[in-house]
């Protein structure tokens, strides 16, 4: 029990931590890339999310929402609580039901070890599209200005999916050197 509260906490904590620094790492790198409030052509964070909840699961669905929720009520958003906590709970389920859904109906094993390059594709697109429809749902909901739109929706949608190859590209490459330099 004590092992798996341990994991439990480590994966959160690690998600929260990851998911901070490379939210401000994008916002710094992308800076002129940004369309509009909460809408990036480019959101590395998305393959983040994805990569974390599906690593850790609800702990790390749950270090995500925390994480964004501080993120969007210290940051760019109206500091209205309720609109930050759905923006929070949509940044860490969106990826977390992602996770659910395709490991119930795509054939994937819980410990991700069948993870195959179409099943991760399939993946990021039902991530994507979750994310970016609930995220601009809620902006919509809650009467942002000049967001919830169907533009809106599209360049998160893109970014989201832009962000998530390239993140996914990057820890694969990196792995990949570590491989070939444990070999050498």
């Amino acid at each position: 029990m004590k092992k798996i509260l341990l994991e439990w906490n480590l994966g959160f904590l690690i998600s929260a931590v990851t998911y901070t620094i490379l939210f401000y790492l994008n916002a710094w790198l992308t800076t002129y890339l940004a369309y509009g409030l909460g809408v990036n052509w480019i959101y590395l964070p998305a393959g983040l999310r994805l990569f974390l909840t599906l690593v850790f699961g609800l702990s790390g669905a749950l270090g995500i929402a925390v994480t964004s929720f501080l993120i969007s009520y210290l940051g760019d958003f109206p500091p209205e609580l309720i609109t930050c906590i759905g923006v929070g709970l949509i940044s860490g389920f969106a990826p977390y039901l992602a996770r659910i859904f395709v490991v119930s109906n795509v054939n994937i094993s819980p410990d991700l070890g069948n993870l195959s390059l179409p099943k991760l594709a399939f993946c990021i697109l039902i991530y994507a599209v979750l994310s970016a429809g609930l995220h601009q749902w809620w902006f919509l909901v809650r009467g942002l200005d000049e967001t919830g739109s169907f533009n809106h929706f599209l360049v998160m949608l893109l970014g989201d999916l832009l962000g998530t190859v390239l993140l996914i590209g990057l820890i694969k490459a990196g792995l990949d050197l570590l491989k070939s330099s444990k070999m050498a």
